[in-house]
């Protein structure tokens, strides 16, 4: 099956490059010159991974990726950079990008990070359709304080309060409140919750905007505030009604 691909670089024989390279592989691949077109693209078009430069004017890489991630979060992305640092790879993974190269990089190279970016995109999708319902395991928590948490709807009900889970926002919390007590690692939960294995240090980062946007919605709900424990160097539990 052939994968969309957006290449966004202002640079002309750059972005012409990436692109031949792509669609020698068998991809669809379109091209964007800056920020603003690929974020008007990908509202319009389905992209399944995007390979995006970092300095550009305007918008930059990292500004593009940070919209993208509300308008597709599905979409994978590759930063593309000539200048590489420590700073920006975390802050890079902070967004959630797949990968991120440095120029020139060699063909090889970028055929391999978009295969492996392409293959994780999959199993995301595959985990995003399967209902938690269609999971096993406990469905509906009716906790002391007359919170009602609906994992087979995503959504979080006290009294006339309801709030909505995201599919990964509901596995998380689905896996933690099933085993309450028990801490999970951050390499386990990317892998339970993401569908791909990451390495001991990158899994933090990567896990950290998940367990902040799902405890953010937590703490409108007394019995659920504070109960997504983190444990410091080694991951969260959850640790029950209050």
């Amino acid at each position: 099956m052939k994968s969309n691909i957006l290449v966004v670089d202002d640079e002309p024989v750059a972005r012409q490059s990436l692109t031949d390279i792509l669609k020698l592989e068998g991809h669809i691949v379109a091209s964007a010159p800056n920020g603003q077109a690929a974020v008007e693209y990908v509202r319009t078009h389905n992209v399944d991974l995007m390979i995006v430069d970092l300095k550009m004017p305007g918008m930059d890489g990292l500004e593009v990726v940070q919209v993208v991630n509300q308008v597709s979060p599905e979409t994978e992305v590759i930063l593309l950079t000539a200048y590489g640092s420590t700073e920006t790879a975390i802050q890079a993974l902070r967004l959630r990008i797949h990968d991120y190269l440095l120029k020139p990089a060699s063909p090889a190279q970028i055929i391999s990070t978009v295969k492996k970016g392409l293959s994780r995109r999959s199993a995301r999708s595959h985990l995003n359709s399967v209902s938690l319902a269609d999971e096993g395991g406990q469905e509906v928590f009716n906790l002391k304080d007359g919170t009602t948490v609906d994992l087979s709807r995503r959504q979080i009900k006290f009294k006339s309060k309801i709030e909505h889970l995201t599919p990964a926002e509901g596995r998380l919390l689905k896996i933690l409140m099933e085993n309450k007590g028990k801490v999970f690692s951050h390499r386990e939960l990317v892998l339970l919750v993401q569908g791909y294995d990451t390495s001991q240090q990158e899994a933090p980062e990567i896990l950290r905007p998940l367990v902040s946007r799902l405890r953010h919605k937590l703490e409108q709900f007394p019995s659920l505030s504070e109960q997504v424990v983190s444990v410091r160097g080694t991951g969260y539990l959850y640790e029950g009604d209050k």
